[in-house]
């Protein structure tokens, strides 16, 4: 590789890196916030929730590293063409190959990372992100470890307890359940204590009472009680002791050859063959951003020409693509005739950006558009100017 593919190839790389950790690093903080309720309500330790934070991130990778892909190229080599440096490589006699080799080598490796993160670490990550989730749910103890709050643990199904001791005594247990629709319970005791049986957790109460109301009569009972024993998987929906494994979180081994006996793939067998398509297809997203970006890019082009910057041309048309293949990965779930579209989608594009780089053809938002959105932006930036002069205008008269 020539010195000159290794320079633009470094300065590639650093921004790629850079759009990368920032576009994940905000994508985490996101898919954080959204399971914050889960997070603050199970009373897992800090440890716990960093582990189970930790498992978001792969999950985000194949997504977001296209994206900063196409802005790094676009980036690195529109400021290159606004310092002169592509003008004088054209001029020193180098081919048009300079400058797409080597975002051509960096985005053939970007795919294979995103074929690898996609089908072999975020299954992984999926799981065991699902797994902490159910183990979670279904420890009831800590659930309620918040002292005078009521916790949901179901639908209907409601608990409080005043105190909890250092040594794990329960102090004012209070329990509402209308899961029956027939019968509503609400359970007092003065003291409890959660006792582990190997394999139970059973919830010992004492000193206090059962009111048992029949809904269709009205009929009230009353059960005063020295100890009574109630076990804590009474308390967990189906839902909380199972663990559901989706197609999204199976390798893709699995997905060649499902289970015929998994109950996901027999509701639903279309949505594993569609997201195997989604697996072997989604890899080729990199390589067809990068061949956008270069058709948008890579040439040398006088400051004066009339037209948008290539980066948002290159950004707008991979939108597009990108929002085409998802569309299609989405419908997919239901219509097998979509699955075609899933490979056809992405080498399409790249054909018309190879056949713009073949035939000399830079890809832009037309010139009527560019002439558009660059009179609407004059236009508002005169109304804002304004307005911040009228506004100035009138506090400095106030103070007068």
């Amino acid at each position: 590789m020539r010195l000159i593919e290794i320079y633009i190839l470094r300065r590639i790389v650093v921004m790629f890196f850079a759009v990368l950790l920032s576009a994940v690093g905000i994508t985490w903080i996101v898919q954080v916030l959204a399971r914050v309720n889960f997070l603050t309500t199970s009373g897992q330790s800090f440890f716990y929730i960093l582990k189970f934070s930790s498992n978001l991130l792969p999950n985000a990778f194949p997504i977001v590293m296209p994206f900063a892909l196409v802005i790094a190229v676009t980036q690195i080599l529109s400021t290159m063409n606004q310092d002169s440096e592509l003008v004088v490589i054209n001029a020193a006699g180098a081919p048009r190959s300079t400058v797409i080799r080597p975002v051509m080598i960096f985005a053939i490796i970007i795919s294979i990372s995103s074929f690898l993160i996609a089908n072999f670490i975020v299954p992984y990550s999926q799981t065991n992100m699902r797994q902490m989730v159910a183990e979670a749910r279904a420890d009831v103890v800590n659930l309620v470890v918040q002292q005078g709050t009521f916790k949901k643990l179901d639908t209907d199904l409601y608990l409080q307890i005043e105190s909890r001791d250092a040594n794990g005594a329960i102090r004012g247990l209070f329990v509402s359940d209308s899961r029956d629709k027939t019968t509503d319970l609400i359970i007092y005791a003065k003291e409890g204590l959660v006792v582990e049986t190997g394999t139970q957790s059973l919830l010992v109460m004492k000193d206090g009472e059962i009111d048992r109301r029949d809904v269709q009569t009205g009929n009230v009972s009353i059960i005063k009680f020295n100890t009574y024993a109630l076990d804590l998987a009474s308390f967990l929906s189906s839902d909380d002791q199972e663990v559901s494994i989706y197609p999204k979180d199976r390798p893709l081994a699995y997905l060649w050859n499902p289970d015929p006996n998994d109950k996901q793939y027999q509701q639903r067998p279309l949505r594993y063959k569609a997201e195997l398509y989604k697996r072997l297809s989604d890899w080729m997203y990199p390589i067809v951003f990068a061949l956008i970006a270069l058709a948008a890019a890579a040439d040398s082009r006088s400051h004066r020409e009339a037209r948008i910057s290539a980066s948002f041309s290159a950004i707008t048309l991979c939108l597009i693509v990108f929002w085409l293949g998802y569309s299609a990965g989405q419908g997919a779930d239901k219509n097998a005739s979509l699955l075609p579209l899933l490979f056809a989608i992405p080498i399409l594009a790249a054909l018309s950006a190879i056949y713009a780089l073949a035939t000399n053809r830079q890809v832009g938002v037309p010139v009527k558009w560019s002439s558009w959105f660059r009179r609407t932006f004059e236009s508002r930036q005169e109304a804002v100017a304004r307005a911040g002069t009228k506004w100035f205008g009138r506090k400095r008269g106030g103070r007068r």
